[in-house]
């Protein structure tokens, strides 16, 4: 491969291992990545069990890694009465997001204790590191989370505390107030889980796929309407992916594609994109097991280079720590239109916007006397009052249209919450007889143990019994004896008297 020019003559939609000139960075996984430029950005991460807190930096021009000096924004009186400052602690399973002239890593395992997340920034200029000041309610630490930026907002959800309970809260960040906000999101949320991927889409859904419990892995897609705060579980148009986490993700062009991931026992090989206009998956390519492409807690950013798109892979842990550097040439694709998904509250919100629009359009229509549309050749204005008519039919149509979504809507609202309250009946049921079937199974030990006693007192009364016998058989052969000896003594006492009287 000819390093100078290697990204025009890779094939499409293929992995590549880059060659690397010079020395590589330790293998990890768990880090974080984002490209600035024509460079790739790697910070901290895991290895051994040891968290790491060095910032290195892939040129994908000269192919080349470099290593990058942080310095804090102390002045040097602060400076030497800190001492030797640790700049940037280590961390593991955080996420990081450029936004301007700097990168903000939020959350993650690190061994320092902090009960709220912390937000530090690296200034890409002046290589200065720090804590970002942040307002609101900020929420608790956590590792494992997903951070996806829609607009100036950081979207924050899930996740593992310090204590490894999961959650599956939502919080925001404006970027430009850093100010924290909690979405008080309706409907079924996902299942609590870290490891998972998530993305934003129209800038305005967020999707959540994949991830584990501390038992369970999951591959099921939620999305979250951000301007409704409702999530949704759509169906997926395509056969369901296996369960993974540890993967990563990255939204490119209105396509969502995920790299890597597992299960603990087996790593996944296909790279997967989700069509998120049209919610199908299909499998874009496959590797060999066991190749750092099918690890978890690696990463996959987007880099542009000479105005096309590539995929970029680092990191990793597949039964050994990796550090190699995949690279894929994406084809160029048209940006397609974003559509609402098919839930029932996203079908209803599509046709209020569409009526709303469409009404909006034709209350403005207003045609002067002297209207006249160039074509080539003036329309008569009988033509013209066709086509008012028509818009006027087009109208009203859409008026029955969104009365008739507003019904079905509320019908299903209905559902729902005759659903949920059944759900609730039948929990409270079930309570009950769970607490039924505990008191009845305490009886039941209670029963048999009072059983195993008088099981014994039976063995004891039929032990006693036999000893009476014997003790009765004993007496009959002392009174026998005592018979015997008194009938001996009599005889015995007459034998004298008689002898003493004939003597006399």
């Amino acid at each position: 491969m000819d390093i100078t020019n290697w990204h025009s003559e890779m094939d499409y939609e293929q992995w590549v291992a880059l060659p690397v000139s010079g020395p590589r960075p330790s293998a990890r996984y768990k880090h974080a990545s984002a490209v600035v430029g024509e460079k790739v950005y790697i910070v901290g991460g895991s290895r051994n069990g040891r968290y790491l807190s060095d910032v290195q930096v892939f040129d994908l021009r000269s192919l080349a890694w470099s290593n990058v000096r942080l310095e804090t924004e102390l002045n040097a009186d602060e400076a030497e009465d800190n001492g030797s400052q640790e700049v940037l602690p280590p961390t593991s399973d955080h996420s990081m997001i450029k936004w301007g002239n700097k990168l903000f890593l939020l959350g993650g395992h690190s061994k320092k204790s902090s009960d709220n997340m912390i937000v530090w920034f690296i200034d890409l200029e002046t290589s200065h590191c720090g804590v970002v000041k942040t307002s609101g309610k900020a929420p608790v630490a956590r590792g494992g989370h997903s951070v996806s930026l829609a607009g100036s907002r950081l979207i924050v959800f899930g996740g593992e505390d310090r204590s490894r309970k999961l959650l599956n809260d939502v919080h925001v960040l404006d970027l430009e107030t850093m100010t924290w906000d909690v979405i008080e999101a309706m409907q079924t949320s996902p299942a609590p889980r870290y490891d998972h991927t998530a993305a934003v889409h129209a800038e305005r859904y967020l999707l959540v796929f994949g991830g584990c419990s501390h038992s369970i892995f999951f591959n099921d897609l939620h999305v979250l309407d951000l301007q409704t705060n409702e999530w949704s579980q759509p169906q997926i148009q395509s056969d369901l992916v296996s369960a993974r986490a540890g993967h990563a993700g990255i939204a490119i062009d209105g396509n969502w594609y995920i790299v890597g991931g597992g299960d603990n026992n087996n790593g996944c090989p296909e790279t997967i994109v989700l069509h998120m206009s049209k919610l199908v998956w299909s499998v874009l390519t496959s590797v060999k097991e066991r190749t750092p492409l099918a690890s978890e807690g690696l990463s996959v950013c987007s880099a542009s280079i000479d105005g096309e798109k590539y995929m970029v892979a680092f990191g990793g842990y597949n039964g050994k720590y990796n550090n190699e550097v995949f690279v894929m040439r994406l084809k160029p694709k048209d940006i397609s239109r974003p559509k609402i998904f098919q839930s029932p509250a996203a079908a209803a919100a599509a046709a209020s916007v569409t009526a709303a629009y469409a009404l909006a359009k034709s209350e403005k229509l207003d045609f002067p006397q002297n209207f006249n549309l160039n074509f080539g050749s003036s329309l008569a204005e009988e033509d013209v009052k066709i086509k008012i008519d028509a818009l006027k039919e087009e109208k009203r149509v859409l008026e029955l249209s969104l009365a008739e979504t507003t019904t079905e809507n509320s019908r299903q609202r209905e559902k729902i919450d005759d659903v949920n309250s059944t759900h609730a009946e039948l929990s409270k049921e079930l309570h009950s007889v769970q607490g039924q079937l505990v008191s009845e199974r305490s009886r039941c030990f209670k029963l048999e143990a009072q059983i195993a006693e008088l099981h014994k007192m039976l063995e004891s009364l039929q032990t006693i019994e036999n000893e009476v016998q014997i003790l009765r058989r004993q007496k009959s052969a002392l009174e026998q004896e005592m018979e015997h000896a008194t009938a001996i003594k009599k005889q015995g006492s007459g034998g004298v008297w008689g002898w003493i009287g004939g003597s006399q």
